[in-house]
């Protein structure tokens, strides 16, 4: 649908032009996503992902250019590069491990918290967890990850 402003074209459609001739990147660069969709994609698309393509590729869709992720112990990663090489690296010590949502996640502002559990499919979880994720522009800014006392 074209509708015409005092200019004689829609705000609407010369942004859908532009998308629509943008390449896929730039494209991924006007998405916005919600508190809770960064969450659950941090956790399964990012840190749930063996395969290094498909994890990059949700890095540099859901985080900031300058985000950062802070781990239990005093580790601080900065960047996209960083995240996902602490992620891969992750993945490599237990490919087999899945992420399970035990708590939906919760939203204030700009921020939220997803709690989870880790572990080999039919078998107890090995680690229960929370992120807490800072978001800019619907995008991931910061995350910080705390380790929890399994249920």
């Amino acid at each position: 649908m074209v509708r015409l402003t005092s200019h004689g074209v829609s705000v609407a459609l010369l942004l859908g032009q532009l998308l629509a001739g943008a390449p896929d990147g730039e494209r991924r660069q006007a998405m916005s996503y919600s508190i809770s969709t960064l969450l659950t994609r941090n956790l399964h698309d990012v840190f749930g992902e063996n395969d290094g393509k498909r994890r990059r590729a949700a890095i540099d869709e859901i985080f900031t250019e300058d985000c950062v992720f802070y781990e239990p112990g005093g580790g601080v990663y900065r960047g996209r590069d960083e995240i996902d090489r602490v992620a891969g690296a992750l993945r490599a010590t237990h490919p087999d491990f899945r992420y399970q949502v035990i708590a939906g996640p919760e939203e204030v502002g700009n921020a939220g918290r997803v709690q989870w559990l880790e572990g080999r499919p039919g078998e107890p979880p090995a680690h229960a967890g929370t992120d807490f994720i800072v978001a800019r522009d619907g995008r991931i800014a910061a995350v910080y990850l705390f380790f929890d006392k399994l249920p």
